[in-house]
């Protein structure tokens, strides 16, 4: 077919864009290389955009009702799969620290293309100068047919459908599968947040419909690893101040020592698996920042509840270390019941630096007879602690990893936040999509076990003193780039909205799938190969400025990849 993927008449333009493209309302959208057909694995979701403005509404051949409204609608033989929705500006106003590289879309104040919202009735708005864009997503069911499959998306009137204008592409679905991804990623969830901004009591039966509708939509985007508050994380949490409580275990104690219930943990469990959660971490043992003192528990003493534990409670050596010890072995009871102890993962205490070795330390060597056999994970920068033998799992911080590939750190993770601005990939709102999404190629080239963000849903203030409102503050109070807390958005009814990053950051996943899985069919040499085909410098975690055209680069490289598994798989 010939596809028609952009649209002037009238006053009307529209243009089909890959999904590598933010569209800005004061500038014409282009896409980083020739567009093509999309193509697709079965199994896979594959996004692309429309976007569309106009000149002047109010022109009568322009077929725009008044005030610019239009309705759209889907044609294609495949129009089931395909799900349309609006791309939302939203404020910036702390996008970029300063100081960093100038690979950003833009780095001042203003707004930004970022959140995804379900159409209402189909409609949406022309607005006569400004760019906006449709978010069009094909999910390929794992039994689709082979084929190619035309997709028209059609403007009409609101009122008796005559036609506005159109855009045509296609949609290639090849006959290999992509595999299921193994590869554990964690989006630090946090159900305090979701509690609070709903205003809803934790853990009634509203929150518990909310944290499912949000643990749904993380799994349905390759996150596979949830956050689990055996007790209230103590993360982003002023010293001194608290978070919201949101402990699954409860507490007693009792004149012979500590009694546990676990019911709300096992529903949380039965729920995230449900969901299609397959790994658990279970929240940090210690305070953040190295591990002095022991998080918040709150327990019931003398018939009354209160806090048995927290900011001034000694991580080690005193009442908190004899809890650990009789709480650690009825937990791992609880967790071979469920089946999950081999897919959980334990934490000391969150990005401990090289000053705060002793009490890490300390504190690992506090609860490692009653841990012994688990495994542990640890977002962290220096290498000292990797040497030493203190961390199973190193996650380390994306631009400070190469000591670690260097010293050859076997089960290495990886992770990002606010401090990686520099060079590397991130998912700040004001980053091009393409530097959030090579990730994933960086991911299998570098061969790591695992992934973490911390902000799958904080909607706090740094270092938690206040809540916000994420639909006016995306920065944390201005103390973060903008996106860096969340990826997705509370929607209406306790639903989440997703977001531009969200949906490529789940492409990425899809590339690390589908790079995993030619390797398998030819070996991993070749795939490195491919991978390196066109780069002017090896691919490194901060390769950044080697190739500016990257976005042309990974489609390219995606397309290669899946015309490779359907060869291989052919020919097996």
């Amino acid at each position: 077919m010939k596809q028609i993927i952009e649209y002037r008449q009238a006053g009307i333009r529209l243009k089909v864009l890959d999904s590598l493209v933010k569209v800005f309302s004061d500038e014409e959208p282009v896409c980083a290389g020739e567009f093509r057909e999309i193509q697709a694995l079965r199994g896979e979701c594959v996004s692309f955009q429309v976007a569309y403005t106009c000149s002047d509404f109010e022109r009568e051949d322009s077929g725009l009702s008044h005030f610019g409204f239009a309705r759209v609608r889907v044609l294609s033989p495949i129009e089931a799969c395909v799900h349309v929705r609006g791309v939302c500006n939203v404020p910036c106003q702390y996008p970029v620290h300063a100081g960093v590289d100038e690979n950003y879309l833009r780095k001042a104040p203003g707004l930004y293309p970022d959140r995804l919202e379900e159409l209402r009735e189909d409609t949406i708005i022309f607005q006569a100068g400004q760019w906006k864009s449709l978010w069009i997503d094909v999910e390929v069911p794992e039994e689709a047919q082979a084929g190619d499959y035309p997709v028209t998306i059609v403007f009409e009137h609101p009122e008796g459908g005559k036609r506005i204008g159109s855009v045509e592409t296609e949609v290639t679905i090849l006959p290999a599968l992509l595999p299921v991804q193994r590869f554990p990623r964690t989006e630090w969830f946090h159900a305090d947040c979701l509690a609070d901004y709903y205003e809803v009591p934790v853990f009634s039966e509203e929150h518990w419909r909310i944290l499912e509708n949000f643990i749904g939509a993380a799994a349905k985007r390759g996150i596979n690893m949830i956050l689990t508050p055996q007790f209230t994380p103590p993360l982003d949490t002023a010293v001194g101040k608290e978070r919201t409580t949101v402990q699954l275990v409860d507490v007693e104690r009792t004149e012979s020592g500590y009694s546990f219930g676990f019911s709300k943990l096992v529903r949380w469990v039965e729920m995230c698996k449900r969901q299609g959660i397959v790994y658990f971490e279970m929240s940090h043992l210690f305070s953040q920042w190295g591990a002095v003192a022991a998080p918040k528990v709150i327990g019931k003493k003398d018939g009354r509840m209160e806090e048995l534990f927290g900011w001034n409670t000694p991580a080690v050596g005193g009442e908190y270390t004899v809890f650990l010890h009789a709480y650690l072995p009825r937990l791992r009871r609880v967790l071979r019941e469920l089946g999950i102890e081999q897919n959980t993962y334990f934490h000391i205490s969150d990005e401990p630096n090289a000053k705060q070795i002793d009490s890490y330390r300390a504190a690992r060597e506090s609860v490692a007879e009653e841990l012994d056999g688990c495994r542990f994970l640890e977002a962290l920068s220096d290498y000292e602690f990797y040497r030493l033998g203190l961390v199973d799992r190193p996650v380390c911080a994306t631009n400070h990893v190469k000591p670690f590939l260097q010293g050859g750190a076997q089960r290495l993770w990886t992770y990002y936040c606010t401090g990686q601005a520099a060079d590397v990939s991130n998912c700040f709102i004001a980053m091009p999509s393409d530097r959030t999404r090579i990730y994933g190629v960086q991911l299998f080239k570098f061969g790591i076990e695992g992934c973490l963000h911390w902000g799958y849903n904080f909607y706090n203030s740094v270092e938690s003193l206040y809540g916000i409102d994420p639909f006016r503050v995306t920065d944390s109070g201005g103390a973060f780039p903008s996106g860096d807390a969340f990826l997705v958005y509370p929607g209406k009814g306790g639903k989440p909205e997703e977001s531009i990053r969200m949906m490529v950051l789940d492409e990425a996943m899809g590339d690390l799938r589908a790079l995993l899985r030619l390797s398998e069919l030819v070996g991993r040499k070749r795939v490195l190969e491919m991978v390196e085909e066109g780069l002017d410098v090896p691919l490194d975690f901060d390769a950044f400025p080697a190739y500016p055209r990257a976005a042309d680069y990974l489609l390219r490289l995606r397309r290669r990849v899946n015309r490779a598994i359907c060869e291989a798989e052919a020919g097996a």
